[in-house]
């Protein structure tokens, strides 16, 4: 695939994706990082071709990365685009991130919540509803990685039901669209696409992004396999990564998640 990301060439890419979205309720899950800001661009244009509404739904937290001021530049910039950021307050300090044991599988666990919290109040028509999270090739593979490491490569003693749960997890991310039970679908438009490359089209695209880092972000290990990628000059393909993964990591297919009640998918899954 080109690494150069443009909207003509993504929307080739996706086509036959885009096409069924014509008429739907798209939620893109917005954190105003350079993943996410990039996908915002790409579906806002996708929306106004393909004929579908489009909401960027925002969880500001932990809380010191979303300060008032960086709110109002980023809901400033998408507004003047045609796009409204729909900023959710969560009820919970970062005291409780620098107290956990594992902050970032807390702030994950907040996540989750608020999603289904949000979703619960908002969604009138689960039929047209698509989900649109911004996971990459970089996340993909450092989740092949992880598997290895923990499970494949491990002596076995730890191996029990919370690495099990973990790679139904992130097995699910490897595919770039699956439709679910309840008549909704989750869209995946950056799986295809190594961190580098989105980082070089946001800059590009003159798209602003969060400037206030993570305080926690050293605890998650893919942003620590990321800082290797970018050392060693590392790019993945995806259909590689993709065959890999379903060859020996026994990678489940698509189609194991798609009668999962959303009210398990969205607790434990997603």
């Amino acid at each position: 695939m080109d690494t150069q990301i443009s909207y003509s060439k993504w929307k080739e890419h996706h086509r036959s994706i885009l096409e069924r979205l014509s008429n739907s309720d798209v939620f893109l899950l917005f954190s105003g990082g350079k993943d996410s800001s990039l996908c915002l661009h790409l579906m806002l244009e996708a929306s106004q071709e393909f004929g579908f509404d489009l909401e960027a739904h925002a969880g500001a937290f932990p809380v010191h990365r979303y300060t008032d001021t960086e709110r109002r530049r980023l809901g400033d910039y998408w507004e003047h685009r045609g796009v409204r950021v729909i900023w959710h307050t969560i009820e919970e300090t970062d005291d409780g991130v620098e107290n956990a044991p594992n902050p970032c599988l807390f702030c994950q666990k907040v996540r989750k919540k608020m999603l289904h919290t949000i979703l619960s109040q908002s969604v009138e028509n689960w039929e047209k509803l698509v989900l649109v999270p911004s996971y990459s090739l970089w996340d993909i593979a450092s989740y092949a990685v992880e598997h290895l490491l923990g499970d494949v490569f491990s002596n076995g003693k730890d191996v029990g039901e919370e690495r099990s749960k973990r790679f139904i997890e992130t097995a699910q991310r490897f595919y770039p669209f699956a439709s679910m039970k309840e008549g909704y679908s989750i869209f995946r438009p950056l799986v295809k696409y190594n961190g580098n490359d989105i980082v070089r089209a946001v800059k590009k695209q003159g798209i602003p992004f969060l400037s206030i880092p993570c305080k926690f972000k050293d605890y998650r290990p893919k942003r620590i396999l990321e800082r290797y990628y970018e050392k060693m000059a590392l790019c993945f393909d995806y259909q590689q990564v993709f065959d890999f993964a379903r060859r020996s990591l026994n990678l489940p297919d698509i189609s194991s998640y798609d009668n999962i009640e959303k009210e398990e998918y969205f607790k434990n899954i997603f």
